[in-house]
């Protein structure tokens, strides 16, 4: 189980990685953004410094990873370490494989919806499997587990900082328009990173608690928690049951209800991030 989840984890490392450099070097280097990120920091630093955009990045994400490996973990250091390296290197493959490009769609903010969407697309991949491309991710993961703020939402408030030191080296409406990137970049990442593995906390009131219960268990091989509820109105108590399930199991779960108990009250809220700690059995 382990090697198939270290073969799956490196697969979207690679992924994740070839990703995020396809989207600095067709989209944001063309365009001259600077969307708030290392990429971008590291475009800025270029106008004052006879290196390339990737060697930059390199450097200043050793220090970040460093910081990344000595507050979030090992794990993660170690995983951020493979995909930053990997970035790097795809980066760079492009800039000497491939001549230098213009703009694909020939208008700088097609160019920054286009990096937005292909950048955050691959932030979640890596964050799903406890990874990232270094740089800004670094500082908002950091912050995500010391103060619990939404990836996307560390993404945009570190990223903001990052974009607004443009104004050094860009005209007005490309400051601007890095910091609108910026702001839609954390908004794309928390779409997802929820996006790609939906919960929902479903809560129920039925006559059918065992059968319910029952299936929950022994069928959708997940947990519950069992409330009592006092009605209003009636004064009637009832046990009401809550569970957190994935799509695959919201969707079990639904077809259930409507064949075993029609006349079932069941409220559902979304979920936007599940904590615990496995037992040891």
């Amino acid at each position: 189980m382990k090697a198939r989840t270290l073969i799956k984890d490196s697969l979207l490392i690679i992924f994740g990685s070839f990703l995020a450099a396809c989207s600095v070097y067709f989209f944001l280097l063309p365009s001259g953004l600077s969307v708030g990120s290392i990429a971008g920091v590291s475009i800025i630093l270029e106008t004052f410094l006879p290196l390339s955009v990737s060697t930059i990045s390199l450097i200043l994400n050793i220090i970040l990873i460093i910081l990344g490996v000595l507050l979030v973990g090992r794990e993660f250091g170690g995983k951020t370490i493979a995909a930053t390296l990997l970035y790097s290197v795809f980066l760079s493959l492009l800039e000497n494989l491939l001549p230098p490009l213009e703009s694909i769609t020939g208008q700088a903010f097609v160019d920054l919806i286009c990096y937005i969407f292909v950048l955050g697309f691959s932030q979640a991949v890596l964050f799903g499997c406890g990874s990232s491309t270094g740089g800004i991710d670094i500082i908002a993961k950091i912050l995500n587990k010391f103060t619990h703020v939404e990836l996307g939402k560390a993404i945009s408030s570190c990223g903001l900082i990052a974009a607004a030191c443009s104004v050094f080296a860009f005209t007005p409406d490309v400051v601007v328009l890095s910091l609108l990137g910026t702001y839609l970049n954390g908004i794309v990442v928390d779409h997802f990173i929820f996006g790609l593995n939906p919960r929902k906390r479903v809560c129920i009131l039925s006559e059918k608690e065992a059968e319910i219960t029952s299936f929950i268990l022994n069928d959708l091989h997940s947990g519950a928690s069992i409330y009592e509820a006092i009605g209003a109105y009636t004064g009637q108590v009832q046990r009401e049951i809550v569970v957190i399930v994935d799509k695959t199991e919201y969707r079990q779960l639904m077809d259930f209800l409507h064949s075993t108990d029609p006349a079932a009250f069941v409220t559902i809220y979304p979920v936007n991030e599940v904590l615990y700690r496995k037992k040891n059995v």
